[in-house]
This record gives structure tokens, sequence and C-alpha cells, in this order.
């Protein structure tokens, strides 16, 4: 997998030393962490999106959800309409820095096998996000 790479760049320039920030994708719609799962979902379906970037009351990035991640705790013998998206983050409550390279960037993703990291400002909101393509 290498990442999604959504800008157009000169030819001369290094893919392992450019920063997350020049090939982020927008953040795309931002909900808050006391959201249900089954709202969460419906806003997906709403924004035509199959991902999420979670905030806390403070607007500060606690994580990402993707649809089949929701969609499989709404069809779990254990769902209640009281799950919130707190409560499902998991290992999408990682994000990072955009001024990351590239190459770290991958190798934390690889790594932590997230298919998707939000890049945050120093104030902890969030900027956009990278994606892994197969």
């Amino acid at each position: 997998m290498t990442l999604v790479q959504m800008q157009s760049r000169p030819a001369d320039a290094n893919p392992v030393h450019r920063t997350a920030v020049e090939v982020m994708d927008p953040a795309g719609p931002q909900v808050c962490d006391d959201m249900s799962v089954e709202v969460a979902l419906a806003v997906m379906a709403a924004a035509r999106t199959g991902r999420l970037v979670v905030c806390d009351q403070d607007g500060q990035c606690t994580g990402l959800v993707i649809r089949t991640e929701l969609a499989a705790v709404r069809d779990s013998s254990d769902y209640t309409d009281r799950v919130r998206l707190r409560d499902v983050l998991g290992d999408h409550g990682s994000f990072t820095s955009p001024v990351i390279t590239m190459a770290e960037a991958e190798h934390a993703m690889r790594t932590r096998q997230l298919g998707v990291l939000p890049l945050v400002d120093e104030q902890g909101s969030a900027l956009g996000t990278l994606a892994l393509s197969r």
C-alpha cells in the first residue's frame, strides 16, 4: 500500500521529504464524540462519505470513525442506542501533525494498521486526513 496523493507535484519533488499537509485530503465532516452510532451512520450517508472526524466538546480532534466499523458495532448483539462514538474510537483515536514527512506518516500508518490518519494543528483541530491506497 502507498499513500494516496491528491495534489500534483513537481517532477523533481522527493516524496520522502514532502510533508503530510502537502497531500492531505480535507478533513470532511466533523462530529462530536457524544453522537450515537446510529446518528453518525446517518450523517455519513447524507454526506456520502465513509468516515467522520470525531471531536470532543472543545472542538479538539479525538480520532476518526469509519462506516464499516460503525456498521459492525450497530449490528453486534451488544449494541444499544446508548453507544457513543467515544465508546468505539479504538485505534482510530490516533492522529498526527501536518508537518510529519510522508515517509514517517506511511510508516506510522502501516505499523498501527491504519487506513486513514487525521492531521491536527497545534491546537488539536482537525486539518485533514491521509489515506493509504491498496
